[in-house]
């Protein structure tokens, strides 16, 4: 226990300590005052003492057994740990486990169907553990011939051209003394010309990352372009033998050389052990009598190799394999999850950003609130959390959406969309409804900033990362001021928002003018009178009064025409 814990612990016995010394002191100077007078009265308080007492221990020992063993509780908690497996096919068989579990939260069940199968492939890979060899390098280098060399037998043309091998063909071979079969897989080359070039070099490197022993053939020094992906595949944990080929073609110094330029080459990531020379299909040697002489394969060097390799880590090279492509299949299961939790979370998003204009729309505001906005927002974030697995309560998600909001303020993005969605709106619609909604639509853009920043937030453990809430929101922003997003957001929101506001427009104009009365026409004559009498009436009696002449026409006619379209009265200007 820490010294910090324990010093306020003994402070806090001795202090009880004292407190029971000075009880009992003070007890027992009680007890010998009522003994001279009351002697029965005093034996009775004895007696209290002394059970009060057995009760203080008793209780002392109680919770000082509790505190104990609650502490070796917590020891206990605090070592029961995940078990690391010690053997590597536990391990394999536990990320298996791992990933089956990752799998069955797939929702499309065709993809869920394969990655199951893949999985079970590789159980039974583990538990049945044949030994995955594959021949991987470049075109014609003798992949083949080496094949044919290894299994005593030709399964192939040794002399072919470049691009021959278009898919991974599959041999079986049993090695005395192993108790495991050896799978050998032959690939076609890589670095060759041309699309297929290309797509058969990907098949290769896909069958070589499923290798437990690979065999990387070349018939000279590695070149950079050889360099790089044998030293990928090194890095990712494969089991590697550089095989020199063809060594009957060079002579012993020129093949000492070439040997010793490879082991330096592939320093750091495979052994000098493992680099070895063979002569898989000796060139024949023309005779001075007209004859040929063909040699034998000299492979053994690399059986040897190949023989101790897989007899002290047979096991751990199966496994190993198994390990890696149960984590690239867990890997796969995950980057489906995310790819089908980003469509559902997109889907909560374009509902609640219509569901935001709506509200915004249908009460409008002189300016964009957007505090409004965040509390319409807040839902949207707890159904997104729930989405990606976190459980928030709507007081965290009107917290976070609050939080947003003052982000998209501060950064001058409120601003930014509302002249983005004017501009858009008034190339797009007349000037009777845009007033109404700019806001709403406004209010949608904003709503699908905040969505798309809550998704990278939820989709990175609840954590906004290195730049902060700010940066993901600058980034989801300018993502959506591409045009061919704003395009596609304001035909949108003609349909979701601007209809509906026309419509509604509409529908009041003709509600007004359904309660007009048919036939009615309105009185100017009368309505002119009573305004002209109210204010008339209202001219203080003055001198000045008597210049206005009581109901002095408006309008004095020099002719039978008026000398202007204006010198009308009321009625007859207003009908024209």
């Amino acid at each position: 226990m820490r010294l910090t814990r324990l010093l306020p612990l003994f402070a806090g016995i001795i202090l009880i300590l004292g407190m029971v010394l000075w009880l009992v002191s003070s007890i027992y100077q009680l007890y010998v005052q009522i003994s001279f007078t009351a002697p029965m009265l005093a034996t009775l308080l004895l007696l209290l003492v002394i059970a009060l007492l057995i009760v203080l221990i008793g209780a002392f020992i109680y919770y000082l057994q509790l505190f104990a063993g609650g502490s070796s509780s917590r020891r206990g908690r605090g070592k029961r740990r995940i078990k690391i497996p010690e053997r590597k096919s536990d391990a394999a068989g536990q990320t298996l486990r791992v990933v089956r579990q990752q799998v069955d939260r797939i929702q499309d069940e065709v993809t869920k169907k394969a990655l199951l199968q893949r999985s079970r492939e590789l159980e039974q890979n583990l538990s049945r553990g044949n030994i995955q060899v594959v021949i991987f390098g470049t075109g014609s280098a003798g992949k083949t011939s080496l094949i044919n060399a290894l299994l005593g037998r030709m399964v192939g043309r040794v002399d072919a051209p470049m691009g021959t091998t278009e898919v991974g063909e599959t041999y079986r071979l049993q090695l005395q003394g192993l108790e495991r079969e050896i799978v050998i897989t032959d690939t076609p080359g890589i670095l060759e010309a041309g699309v297929a070039g290309t797509e058969r070099e990907k098949l290769a490197r896909s069958l070589a990352t499923e290798a437990d022993l690979l065999l990387f053939v070349v018939d000279n020094d590695l070149t950079r372009s050889e360099h790089q992906p044998l030293e990928v595949l090194a890095q990712i944990g494969k089991r590697s033998i550089v095989v020199l080929n063809k060594i009957d073609l060079y002579p012993d110094e020129e093949r000492e050389y070439i040997l010793a330029k490879l082991r330096e080459r592939v320093t750091g990531f495979i052994s000098a052990m493992d680099v070895v020379a063979i002569a898989a299909n000796p060139k024949a040697v023309p005779l001075d009598n007209g004859g040929v002489f063909q040699a034998d394969p000299d492979i053994m060097p690399l059986i040897r190799r190949m023989a101790a390799i897989l007899r002290a880590e047979g096991e751990d090279l199966v496994a190993d394999n198994i390990l890696l492509q149960s984590q690239r299949l867990g890997e796969e299961a995950r980057r489906l999850i995310d790819s089908q939790r980003r469509r559902q979370a997109e889907k909560v998003v374009d509902r609640f950003q219509w569901i935001g204009a709506g509200v915004i729309a249908c009460t409008p505001v002189p300016v964009i609130d957007v505090l409004a906005t965040a509390a319409v927002n807040a839902q949207m974030v707890v159904e997104i959390g729930k989405i990606y697995g976190c459980e928030i309560n709507l007081d965290r998600g009107r917290e976070l959406a609050l939080s947003l909001g003052k982000t998209l303020a501060s950064l001058g993005i409120v601003e930014g969309a509302i002249k983005l969605v004017t501009a858009a709106l008034q190339l797009n619609l007349g000037t009777f409804v845009v007033g109404k909604a700019i806001q709403g639509v406004t209010a949608a853009y904003l709503t699908r900033i905040a969505g798309k920043s809550f998704i990278e937030y939820f989709r990175h453990d609840q954590d906004w990362g290195d730049g902060g809430i700010t940066e993901v929101v600058q980034r989801q922003f300018q993502l959506t001021k591409k045009e061919e997003f704003v395009k596609v957001f304001v035909k949108d929101a003609i349909a979701r928002v601007v209809d509906p506001l026309k419509e509604a427009f509409e529908s009041e104009e003709d509600d007004y003018y359904d309660d007009v009365p048919e036939g009615y026409e309105p009185d100017y004559d009368r309505d002119y009178d009573r305004d002209y009498d109210r204010d008339y009436d209202k001219i203080p009696v003055t001198r000045d009064r008597e210049e206005y002449p009581e109901r002095a026409p408006l309008v004095r006619y020099l002719g039978d025409e008026p000398e202007d379209d204006w010198q009308v009265d009321r009625r007859r200007r207003d009908d024209w």
